[in-house]
């Protein structure tokens, strides 16, 4: 690997994007999107329906099966003001870490009345989030599923409507958890799958609930000194042996989303063996991180200066990312949660950083 001799910096990752391109909606399938195939010179415009002939009987495509939560709630002080909540990550039975909007910030002991007559009583605090214990009998997730509303991303401007409950959320979803889609996922329907299950292509799974953290942005001028919030993930044993398989074929590993690539590079050791089990990470992905599972990378177009950009440029190296991007814009592609995806190869382990 070439080091580049400065720091990067978020503006080495930054790009103009015409407003119009942000998908404000779902397309009426979810496999009628585009997929621009990146492979370091060549970019070819495809539609998502061309994956199956992308893919060999001998390859792997790993999936995030984490189910999103109704995470967005709202409630009041005892004073009378308004607060506005994202449950970040659900930590306990009745306990979880929130982003809290509010003209003042509760203050540790305080109580938050929600709806059902739930209170929420504040324990700690880090920087942004809150911890909050919730006096309700049932699970956190099973009142939220009834309590609370889906959780949009930021750059979607409108309220979330009944489409959302479906069409935010992965057809395999199966664990709940996730308080933002692993939207890469999203383009997945029955018969995209039932295409690569008579095409032979193996499918396996881990889970990773994916946090509010993934929004937040690079505040240090040095990439390098952010720090990401934790993640709980899950990689079963049948994928880890699935891996080794398929490594034993001749096979690439095509993680579907930055969230299965997190998990299955977390989990891995300096050889590239998986290992099965739970775990947290913090994983930061950036250019010179060394890949030693994955092997392609389905995602969607990604924000400016996020981690989830630098993720990707880590993957397929900066000067094709930005390349790629640029054809993207000029091609009018869709971007963020609802837009087109990418098919990423994997740069050479030698490429230059930038």
């Amino acid at each position: 690997m070439i080091d580049r001799a400065y720091p990067l910096t978020p503006s080495d990752f930054d790009f103009d994007l015409p407003r119009e391109l942000i998908a404000q909606q779902p397309l009426a399938e979810r496999s009628s999107s585009r997929l621009l195939h990146v492979d370091r010179d060549t970019l070819a415009d495809l539609r998502f329906a061309d994956l199956p002939r992308l893919v060999t009987a001998n390859d792997l495509i790993v999936f995030n099966d984490t189910r999103v939560i109704r995470a967005r709630i709202f409630g009041a002080k005892p004073t009378g003001g308004r607060v506005e909540a994202l449950v970040e990550r659900v930590v306990a039975r009745n306990e979880a870490w929130l982003q809290i909007k509010a003209s003042h910030m509760p203050k540790l002991g305080s109580t938050i009345a929600f709806a059902d007559d739930a209170t929420a009583t504040v324990l700690e605090r880090d920087e942004r989030m809150f911890r909050v214990r919730f006096d309700i009998d049932e699970p956190l997730v099973d009142w939220l599923e009834r309590n609370g509303d889906v959780p949009l991303p930021p750059y979607i401007t409108r309220h979330a409507d009944a489409d959302d409950t479906l069409r935010y959320q992965t057809i395999y979803a199966r664990h709940a958890g996730a308080v933002a889609a692993p939207t890469a996922g999203l383009h997945f329907d029955a018969p995209m799958l039932a295409a690569l299950e008579r095409a032979g292509v193996p499918m396996a799974f881990v889970t990773l609930h994916v946090g509010a953290g993934t929004f937040a942005p690079v505040e240090s001028n040095d990439i390098a000194k952010h720090r990401m919030h934790a993640e709980w993930f899950d990689v079963p044993r049948a994928t880890s042996d699935a891996i080794v398989a398929a490594r034993v074929r001749g096979g690439r590993v095509l993680a579907v989303g930055t969230t299965t690539l997190r998990a299955l590079e977390s989990a891995s050791d300096e050889r590239g063996v998986v290992r099965f089990g739970a775990a947290e990470t913090a994983l930061f992905v950036t250019p010179g991180f060394r890949f030693r599972v994955v092997d392609r990378l389905l995602t969607n177009f990604h924000l400016p200066k996020s981690t989830l950009l630098m993720l990707v440029s880590a993957f397929a190296g900066m000067s094709t990312i930005r390349r790629a991007y640029a054809h993207a814009i000029a091609e009018r592609y869709r971007f963020f949660s609802y837009g087109d995806a990418m098919l990423l190869e994997r740069a050479a382990p030698d490429a230059p950083i930038a």
